[in-house]
């Protein structure tokens, strides 16, 4: 939770992730947490609603940035957000959620823009799907004032279980081979962590941006071989690339469960797949880091983390 030393706002961020931790930097940033002082660590079950409705009391922005492990999230995944979603209803308090784009379903390669329908074939797709129809019927009916920040797979510091996370940048950084699923030669949008965490908080500070669901802005768009050859050239390494089809991905499944979750969403992987954020950029303007510099600092952070690992 942070709190605004200026207008005594008390912002509330529930999940300590990279997302989370991104958008609590950028509230510091903003002047609206002072660290240590306006800063307070809660620890508490969110699905109880009588936590989060004491976490968020007097609250004006709530953020739900919460993200139970990939393989239980049919199972854990609703529960959170609706006790996110009771606590800054209980508070009068707007609600900031943050989600992906696996509700679409396979496009066959279409623009990934906020008005194409909801088509999940995942499980997981249609968790995504129902938790965002839940929280829109809900700002609707008055009992929220909500809005939605969809991103795509992301990257960046702290950003260890995605697809472009510690599978990639650390086996860049050890000069081995990086493990990619699909078509690496197909358009993937990746995400960069920073600037979802600055777009969520723009999010937050805009009464227009309520009832709506908004494509935060990503850098450039580059196929995945050009994207790992990029983080590769920050190593140091030549780039080295393991491509998995589908039956390999199954088959890595039977012993690694979190390959097993990528088979149902194999389908990203394998037709182009570009997010476009022209509806924030043109709301709010479209304040993104340049890919390379991304990739940079992500390396950096990755390549501190693993000295600080051996180092422990």
């Amino acid at each position: 939770m942070s709190n605004n030393q200026t207008t005594n706002d008390l912002n509330v961020v529930f999940g300590t992730g990279p997302i989370g931790r991104a958008v609590t930097q950028e509230l510091v940033k903003r002047g609206k947490a002072d660290i240590p002082a306006g800063v307070e660590i809660m620890q508490g079950d969110v699905t109880d609603y009588a936590f989060t409705q004491e976490a968020s009391k007097g609250a004006s922005v709530v953020y739900q940035c919460t993200n139970p492990p990939y393989t239980q999230w049919a199972e854990l995944f609703p529960a959170l957000q609706s006790g996110v979603l009771e606590g800054a209803a209980s508070a009068g308090a707007k609600l900031i959620v943050m989600d992906n784009l696996y509700m679409y379903g396979p496009t066959g390669g279409k623009l990934l823009t906020e008005d194409l329908p909801d088509k999940a074939t995942s499980r997981k797709g249609m968790t995504r799907a129902k938790m965002a129809q839940e929280v829109m019927a809900a700002h609707r009916s008055g009992r929220v004032r909500a809005a939605i920040g969809r991103a795509s797979d992301y990257f960046g510091p702290g950003a260890m279980d995605s697809a472009a996370g510690d599978r990639l940048f650390l086996a860049a950084l050890a000069g081995k081979a990086a493990g990619v699923i699909g078509n690496p030669d197909l358009p993937h949008t990746y995400s960069y962590v920073p600037d979802i965490g600055k777009a969520l908080t723009t999010l937050g500070e805009h009464e227009e941006a309520l009832g709506q669901i908004w494509h935060l802005p990503a850098p450039e768009t580059v196929t995945t071989r050009e994207f790992v050859n990029r983080v590769f050239k920050e190593t140091g390494h030549a780039p080295r690339l393991q491509v998995a089809n589908k039956l390999m991905v199954r088959a890595m499944g039977l012993f690694v469960p979190i390959m097993r979750e990528f088979v149902e969403m194999y389908y990203e992987y394998n037709e182009p797949f570009i997010m476009s954020h022209d509806k924030f950029a043109k709301a709010f303007g479209a304040d993104v880091t340049p890919l390379q510099e991304a990739i940079r600092t992500t390396v950096a952070w990755f390549r501190d983390h693993t000295q600080h690992t051996k180092a422990g």
